[in-house]
């Protein structure tokens, strides 16, 4: 009989740390040892195998692939969620991403735009840092360290109006008012037609 996912969701793991590895962590908790996928930043705070370690869980599941992926503190765990809710990048991808750069200086190259910076980890190119930056700018709060970014000009009625069309070809809300605020700093028009033009590049 098979078990419904949402039977199987672990949100937390407390026990006793087996083995580590830079991006493993085998952990027995209750008899059972279970194997979870680490960022390097997560290893690198780790005790020796035989003292206690708690991890927050995310439970990736995939038709019949159940995998689980861990963070010692809620941020990062709410991070990588960020990340695999980006087109194209993946539970393990988004690993990588967090083994790359420390997690302050990856929000901070996301908000900043620093796309140069970001195609600098491993398996990230162009085009995926281009997205991350569209899609995660505006979501991320400021880091540790950062100041906080001013608050975002409001749209106009015309830059409304671009939203609109965006959304109703079937954009996400986001990415769609991300991209018309690019558009403007790009230097766009400030008429329908031009801005919703560019906007729609930016988009896609």
């Amino acid at each position: 009989m098979l078990v419904p996912h949402y039977e199987l969701m672990i949100a937390l793991l407390r026990g006793v740390l087996i083995e580590k590895h830079p991006n493993q962590a085998i952990v027995e908790a209750g008899g059972v040892g279970y194997d979870v996928t680490i960022p390097v930043s997560t290893f690198t705070h780790l005790p020796d195998p035989g003292g206690e370690v708690r991890l927050r869980i995310h439970t990736h599941v995939r038709e019949d692939v159940l995998a689980l992926y861990g963070f010692l503190t809620q941020d990062e765990k709410a991070l990588f969620e960020k990340l695999i809710g980006v087109s194209g990048i993946g539970p393990t991808l988004a690993v990588k991403i967090l083994s790359g750069l420390a997690a302050p200086d990856l929000i901070n190259s996301i908000r900043r735009g620093e796309v140069d910076q970001l195609v600098r980890i491993p398996g990230i190119g162009k085009k995926t840092a281009e997205r991350m930056v569209l899609e995660l700018r505006d979501k991320l709060p400021a880091a540790t360290g950062e100041e906080p970014a001013a608050p975002a000009a409001a749209l106009s009625a015309i830059d409304q109006d671009v939203l609109s069309a965006l959304l109703n070809l079937g954009c996400a809300r986001p990415q769609a008012e991300a991209a018309v605020r690019k558009a403007k700093a790009a230097g766009a028009a400030a008429e329908f037609e031009p801005l919703f033009r560019r906007a729609l590049e930016l988009v896609r």
